[in-house]
């Protein structure tokens, strides 16, 4: 699975585990819930770190739906050469020999 993906799927769990230590620490008289607001500051700048350094490290994982399974990483686009279009050729051909009339 992608690092990254892995990782956005972790920001609801994890924060909802800081919620239940916060309680925890509020229960016990050591930290109040008007003081614990830059603790959820700090959960979501180190997840957005991890998440950005997933991405530097692996690029951006396709989009859910679209088959483009051989895509390359990040690109969108196909790792094999695509057959012709009715537009644009699948082979190059050199048409110089049809314009000089054979000669070369």
């Amino acid at each position: 699975m992608n690092r990254y993906i892995l990782i956005r799927r972790l920001r609801g769990p994890a924060f909802l585990l800081l919620v239940g230590v916060i309680a925890l620490l509020a229960q016990a008289g050591i930290l109040s819930w008007g003081q614990s607001w830059p603790l959820f500051l700090i959960l979501a700048g180190l997840l957005l770190l991890a998440e950005r350094a997933a991405l530097a490290g692996e690029g951006y994982p396709p989009p859910p739906g679209f088959p483009w399974q051989g895509a390359s990483p990040g690109t969108g686009q196909s790792a094999q050469p695509s057959p012709g279009t009715a537009i644009v050729p699948a082979e190059h051909q050199d048409f110089g020999d049809e314009i000089h009339g054979g000669r070369s």
